[in-house]
C-alpha cells in the first residue's frame, strides 16, 4: 500500500522567552507533511527533531481538553484538530501565534490567569435557597424541556479560544469575556439556581453591554457553543428583569423603539435617549464639532418606503417575546 501523498508545509513558528529575548521573533520550519496532518503533530515533529526548545501546551490531542488552543494563520482554534492542508492551501504557509488577551509565558505558551478569574467571577455554581436545603444526596432532577434551555452551553471545553478572539476583552480587560457570559447563561436559565435576578443585575455595570457583537467568538469556538447568541439572550433578560437602568440597556431599546418610528436611526435622538441631556451637556464641545462635520444629524429622519414591512417585523418580534 503506498504511502499518502505529502506536501511541503512552511511554518513560521512565534518565539519570544520574557526577561531573555528583546523582542518576539519568528522562528521558520518546512516540513514535509500529508495533508491532513493537524498542526498539533506538525509542531511535536518539529519539537522532536528539529528544535527541543519550542515550548506549547497540549493534552488529550482529541480536541477535548482545550489545551492546544493557539493563532493559527490569524484565527484561534484548537491545532489538534486543524489540518496543514487547507492552511497552506489557503494562505501559501502557516503562521503559528500564541492566543491573545492573555500574556506569554514563553512561545506558544500564555498565563491563562486573566481568563480563569473572569470564569471564577460569574460564581459558576448552583446557588440554592439555603431556606430550603437539599437533604444530601436527594436528587433534584429537571425536565427534559429545562435541560433544552441550556442550549450548546455544556459542550465549552474552556479553551479559551473565543477569549483570545475577542476584541472587547483587548479593549477592555474587565470585561468577562464571551466564555464566562455563555456560562453565566447556563446558570441563570437553571431552574435550580435561585440567584439569576442578582446575577443579571451584577453583570450589567462594565460587563455584559461591553459585547461588541462581532460574532468572533462563535467563529473560534470548536465546539459551537455560539456565546455570542446566548449573550444576546443575557442582555434581553437582563433588561426584562432590571429594565434599561443604564447606557447599554438604554441604547438597546432606544435602538430598537429608533428604527420602530421611521425605518431609519435618528442618530441625535439616540444619543439624547442612550446617554441622556445630563452627560450630552458635558461633552458639548466635541457634539458641536461633530455636528460641523455632518449637518445632516440635525435633520429629523422621515419614515422610508415599506414602513409596513418594517412594522410587521417588529410585530412578529412582538410575538416571539410574549410567546
Amino acid at each position: 500500500m503506498s504511502a499518502p501523498a505529502t506536501i511541503k508545509v512552511p511554518i513560521s513558528v512565534y518565539r519570544f522567552e520574557p526577561g531573555k529575548d528583546a523582542a518576539p521573533h519568528y522562528q521558520e520550519f518546512t516540513l514535509d507533511l500529508a495533508p491532513h496532518t493537524p498542526i498539533l503533530s506538525a509542531l511535536l515533529q518539529i519539537r522532536s527533531e528539529q528544535d527541543p526548545s519550542l515550548s506549547l501546551r497540549y493534552s488529550c490531542r482529541s480536541a477535548i481538553c482545550g489545551s492546544c488552543a493557539m493563532q493559527v494563520n490569524s484565527k484561534s482554534r484548537l491545532a489538534c484538530e486543524t489540518p496543514v492542508g487547507p492552511e497552506v492551501e489557503r494562505h501559501g504557509r502557516i503562521v503559528i501565534e500564541p492566543m491573545r488577551n492573555q500574556p506569554v509565558l514563553r512561545d506558544l505558551v500564555v498565563d491563562q490567569a486573566p481568563f480563569w478569574r473572569q470564569y471564577d467571577g460569574i460564581e459558576p455554581h448552583l446557588k440554592l435557597d439555603p431556606r430550603h436545603p437539599m437533604p444530601d444526596g436527594a436528587p433534584n432532577p429537571m425536565t427534559p424541556e429545562e435541560v433544552d434551555r441550556f442550549k450548546e452551553t455544556p459542550r465549552c471545553i474552556a479553551c479559551a479560544a473565543c477569549y483570545s478572539a475577542c476584541p472587547a476583552v483587548e479593549a477592555d480587560p474587565a470585561f468577562p469575556g464571551p466564555m464566562a457570559l455563555a456560562k453565566l447563561y447556563r446558570f441563570v436559565v437553571d431552574p435550580r439556581d435561585q440567584a439569576h435576578q442578582d446575577r443579571l443585575v451584577r453583570i450589567q455595570p462594565g460587563g455584559l453591554w461591553l459585547c461588541l457583537r462581532c460574532h468572533l467568538c462563535t467563529e473560534a469556538c470548536p465546539k459551537d457553543v455560539r456565546p455570542s447568541e446566548r449573550i444576546r439572550d443575557l442582555k434581553e433578560m437582563a433588561i426584562q428583569v432590571q429594565g434599561a437602568t443604564e447606557a447599554g440597556s438604554r441604547h438597546a431599546v432606544a435602538f430598537k423603539e429608533n428604527i420602530g418610528e421611521t425605518g431609519l436611526l435618528n442618530e441625535m435622538k439616540l444619543a439624547r435617549q442612550t446617554y441622556g441631556l445630563a452627560a450630552l451637556a458635558k461633552e458639548l464641545p466635541q457634539g458641536a464639532r461633530i455636528l460641523r462635520k455632518k449637518p445632516e444629524l440635525r435633520k429629523r429622519p422621515h419614515p422610508i418606503q415599506g414602513m409596513d414591512e418594517v412594522e410587521q417585523i417588529y410585530a412578529a418580534l412582538d410575538r416571539k417575546e410574549d410567546a
